[in-house]
């Protein structure tokens, strides 16, 4: 390695030791931090401007998603204390602690009733870039004792994944996994890519149709958001319809499209 690239590796690390003394950026996966701290250096930033354009961005595409108070323990010990018959209404009142799952909350009994109510019961699922997602497994058609993979880029979130799960009678297996560097080495027999796509493509303009041909499932589930998180809407339908047109493309797939309000979902069989 010449000294050049021991400068250039120095210089990534600072960034990367920067960003993550912010509370906001410590818990998420290291390697996905140094990926993007690498990337804006590689732009020609200086140390200042490589910290701050670093973090914006980890904001854009992981820290907006969240609600002004993550409070990991307190929402373990509410769903701990609620009666079962009260559970799903505590499940609620967290799923819309995080803008994805908030958005689909009007419709979250439909959804997979819809989108995957026709296969037979579940017996793995990997949850990519979940959020808080994996809470909505009583909506979801899962065989009793399913495996349920949740993977995401924060730390404490896997941690009360894996405990939810279990109250749900499931095997969670969440934990930390940054998808720019591929998918898991995770077998399961359906996959869920909700609303990712467009976030991952803010780093990596052609990680769609290389992840996608990578998830080890026989059945992918592929969706878009059909409005920003400041409320736009206009086009972003035939924009993001155009999009999986291009990634289908070409691919042996069997594919059904389901329309919901805030959501365009495609179902992939291969």
């Amino acid at each position: 390695m010449s000294r050049g690239d021991d400068t250039a590796t120095g210089m990534v690390a600072q960034v990367v030791a920067a960003v993550r003394r912010g509370a906001a950026y410590r818990d998420l996966d290291a390697g996905l931090v140094h990926r993007v701290a690498a990337a804006e250096l590689g732009k020609g930033r200086g140390f200042k401007a490589a910290v701050k354009a670093t973090r914006n961005k980890l904001h854009q595409v992981a820290g907006a998603y969240w609600g002004a108070r993550v409070e990991f323990d307190a929402w373990l010990a509410a769903l701990v204390a609620a009666p079962e018959e009260e559970r799903r209404a505590v499940l609620r009142t967290l799923l819309a602690q995080h803008a994805s799952t908030r958005e689909r909350l009007p419709f979250v009994e439909s959804f997979y009733a819809t989108v995957l109510g026709d296969l037979p019961p579940i017996r793995t699922l990997v949850d990519l870039a979940c959020g808080l997602n994996p809470l909505a497994w009583p909506w979801m058609p899962l065989a009793p004792g399913a495996v349920y993979h949740a993977l995401d880029v924060y730390g404490q979130q896997a941690v009360f994944l894996n405990r939810v799960l279990a109250l749900g009678g499931l095997v969670g297996r969440a934990g930390t996994w940054d998808l720019l560097a591929g998918a898991p080495p995770v077998c399961a027999e359906v996959a869920l890519l909700l609303k990712a796509i467009p976030c991952l493509e803010q780093l990596d303009k052609g990680i769609a149709g290389r992840l996608v041909d990578e998830i080890a499932a026989p059945v992918v589930v592929v969706s878009y958001p059909l409005r920003s998180l400041g409320g736009r809407a206009k086009g972003m339908a035939e924009s993001y319809a155009r999009h999986f047109d291009a990634l289908a493309a070409g691919r042996a797939w069997r594919v059904t499209r389901f329309d919901f309000p805030t959501e365009l979902v495609y179902r992939i069989e291969r």
